[in-house]
């Protein structure tokens, strides 16, 4: 199976959101990194013929997926940022519901209801009202009802929100498992969950790609850009105003900046090795004082 976005562009306005975009999937696991407003959610939304775009195609297999209709949404798995739900439901219910809508057999829905509710550790919730649940557990479920018609696109927009650090990691080895021969897709701005588990990463900058690789080849990138400087903590707020620091420790009463950087940012900064979270602050720097990226 092969999904090529062909220049797919969205423009609302004068505003363009998405800025004529091409890539190939293959089967695999696709990270889309970025930050919010970088044009992630609208791509995907495209990718899945529920967003008409203002120019390009998405073509599965050859064939242009808005033809291909029904054809298209039975090959599709998606969760959406924010999924729709009826507070009242139970997980059993939902999911139930959700087979219906997809067209799923009645006993096969059940037993893969069953089956996923056990994947996402949601058995023994199964029975209860899914406006007693966690925001964690209600992504859980979102995650369950992208999976039920066993899709061999799968389309997951910030998948781990919400969900504490156990939770993020079941989430990662469920994914790792199921991806396969099938073409995973997930949009995130926590970049420890795309390096754990990304074939391939995109990195998405007002409405393009930045950079993109296999996460050797992004942080390859960064080599050579990533330094570390210790100061006396007395200095740290004013290097904070003027650099990008992706992480501070304290060692021996002194804190040593990890400072990323075209050059040199000081005659006694030490040059070491880059990672992924790295790049990211290249392309996304930190606002000093706001803990938000520009």
């Amino acid at each position: 199976m092969e999904l090529s976005v062909d220049r797919l562009t969205k423009q609302y306005g004068s505003k363009i959101a998405v800025d004529c975009v091409s890539a190939i999937l293959k089967p695999g696991v696709y990270g889309l990194l970025g930050e919010n407003g970088a044009g992630k959610t609208t791509l995907m939304r495209m990718i899945c013929s529920i967003l008409e775009a203002t120019s390009g195609e998405v073509l599965c297999d050859g064939r242009n997926v808005t033809d291909m209709g029904a054809d298209y949404r039975n090959l599709l798995g998606y969760l959406p940022q924010d999924f729709g739900y009826y507070p009242d439901y139970t997980a059993m219910e939902f999911l139930r519901y959700m087979s219906v809508l997809k067209g799923i057999a009645r006993k096969k829905a059940l037993r893969r209801s069953e089956e996923l509710l056990e994947v996402t550790g949601l058995t023994d919730v199964s029975a209860k009202k899914i406006k007693t649940f966690s925001g964690g557990m209600k992504q859980r479920l979102g995650i369950a009802q992208a999976l039920l018609n066993h899709p061999k696109v799968l389309i997951l927009d910030e998948p781990t929100a919400g969900l504490d650090p156990k939770e993020r990691v079941r989430f990662r080895n469920l994914l790792a498992d199921y991806a396969g021969d099938r073409i995973v897709l997930l949009s995130t701005h926590i970049v420890s969950d795309i390096e754990a588990i990304a074939d391939y990463v995109f990195i998405m900058k007002r409405g393009g790609f930045a950079a993109q690789g296999t996460v050797p080849d992004l942080i390859e990138q960064a080599e050579g850009k990533v330094w570390e400087l210790q100061v006396a903590p007395k200095e740290v707020h004013e290097w904070e105003k003027k650099a990008t620091i992706s992480n501070l420790r304290h060692e021996d009463g002194h804190v040593v900046l990890r400072i990323v950087s075209d050059e040199q940012p000081s005659p006694h900064a030490v040059m070491c090795h880059a990672a992924l979270e790295d790049l990211y602050l290249y392309y996304f720097p930190v606002k000093e004082g706001t803990g938000l990226t520009d």
